[in-house]
């Protein structure tokens, strides 16, 4: 059985940042990633509405860290931990393999929540994988492609407006007003809490509202979805008041929940959970009473944190310094919060950055664009986002689009074709 100083299971921002933080002192490390792709997840709404082909917020995850000579990247998905024996059991597609450890860091994430109504699943489109955006990609193109008269295929309802929900509705919105210009959209936004951007708040959720209002999108606060069948959406708003909603297109962005990975380790370490099975870390973001396990992000829950990539990059950070003995063990993990930002549209978002600055509109986005090119993964990465937000945003081009088979509703995403999640981090967007 091979073994190693330290597995790292998940290749998102906290796992790899925990990664390259050990590499500094060539701490030996196994990487355990289910693909092969480190994903940039908050923007995967413009891969899903053709902003960017695919490949432009997914880079190799061995192209990452290949100057990372004690890293080992290995993928599979983890089946098992046995924490007593500190042995981590992982399947892979040429079977099951073992690897012993030291030291482990979780970072596997977390999927869509529905409250209860896991069957909404089947009926709608989440955003939380690459294969999630493609496949709405593909479908959107189908919806504006059909005719007029199909008045549910043109309609889309998106349900949760955090950033998630009002970057995807200003989206499709927008799709109708500059992209298929003869087949407009209907979309309608259905937030639970009394504000769009609810977190935000004031100013910059007012703001959110207004011009999402402005553009055309119907945005119903104060209202939960209390049923999906088929193209029947109901709604309830505050009132009792009943509404149904024919759509063909229901994006689903309210709730999360942990992996059933969460489980496992709960299971493993004896560490309690949370409603949405996250686990209840220490704040040394140690797991149960082990003080060989760590885990971070979004499948971690500690004195109410965000689901955010800053928070999961510091804690990975912080795990890693632990182990490589720059911080003391046992340290308090305390977040420092840099900002959040979320697009609500071209030229249009708001920003909530340190120090009470808040900006809005043109400057929003403009320091939206600068954050986001800066902390993409990867030279290549960078040139072909700006290329393709040039074309969408100057112009009225969706590159995404030429990737979509549209015989076969797949996509040709891999290999270089150029098409020729909550509040969004202000900074450290990626690792």
């Amino acid at each position: 059985m091979r073994s190693t100083e330290v597995v790292i299971i998940g290749s998102g921002f906290g796992g790899l940042a925990a990664a390259k933080q050990l590499a500094k002192s060539k701490v030996e490390t196994v990487l355990i990633s289910a693909t092969p792709e480190h994903l940039f997840q908050p923007l995967l709404y413009q891969v899903a509405t053709g902003v960017l082909p695919a490949q432009e917020i997914a880079p190799s995850i061995a192209d990452v860290l290949a100057d990372k000579k004690s890293i080992d990247v290995v993928e599979g998905y983890v089946t098992a931990l046995d924490a007593e024996r500190k042995v981590i059991t992982y399947s892979t597609d040429d079977g099951s393999e073992q690897i012993a450890y030291e030291f482990l860091i979780v970072a596997a994430g977390a999927s869509q929540g529905y409250f209860g109504h896991d069957e909404w699943a089947e009926s709608t489109f989440s955003l939380k994988t690459r294969d999630d955006a493609i496949d709405l990609r593909a479908h959107l193109l189908d919806c504006f492609e059909a005719p007029l008269a199909d008045e549910t295929a043109h309609t889309f309802v998106v349900v949760g407006a955090g950033a998630t929900g009002v970057e995807i509705a200003g989206q499709i919105q927008e799709l109708g007003l500059r992209y298929f210009t003869d087949a407009p959209a209907t979309v309608h936004l259905v937030e639970g809490a009394g504000d769009v951007l609810p977190v935000y708040g004031g100013k910059l959720s007012d703001f959110a509202r207004k011009t999402l209002e402005k553009s055309g999108i119907d945005v119903m606060t104060e209202t939960v979805v209390t049923d999906i069948d088929g193209d029947a959406v109901t709604v309830r708003a505050a009132d009792g008041t009943e509404r149904v909603l024919r759509a063909r297109t229901v994006v689903w962005s309210a709730g999360v929940k942990a992996t059933p990975l969460a489980q496992v380790v709960a299971e493993a370490t004896g560490c309690e959970t949370d409603r949405a099975g996250r686990l209840l870390i220490n704040p040394d973001l140690t797991v149960g009473g082990r003080a060989d396990v760590f885990a971070i992000g979004d499948m971690t829950s500690l004195d109410r944190l965000p689901g955010q990539s800053p928070v999961a990059m510091q804690q990975g950070r912080h795990a890693a310094d632990m182990i490589r003995g720059d911080t003391v063990r046992g340290t308090r993990f305390r977040y420092l919060d840099k900002g959040s930002m979320a697009v609500i549209n071209r030229h249009n978002a708001v920003v909530d950055a340190p120090f009470g600055i808040k900006l809005t509109g043109f400057l929003g986005w403009l320091t939206w664009l600068g954050v986001h090119l800066f902390y993409l993964v990867g030279f290549r990465n960078r040139v072909g986002a700006v290329l393709s937000w040039f074309r969408s945003f100057a112009g009225s081009a969706r590159p995404g689009f030429a990737q979509v088979d549209r015989s076969a509703g797949r996509v040709a995403d891999a290999g270089g074709a150029d098409g020729t999640g909550d509040r969004r981090p202000l900074a450290e967007s990626a690792a």
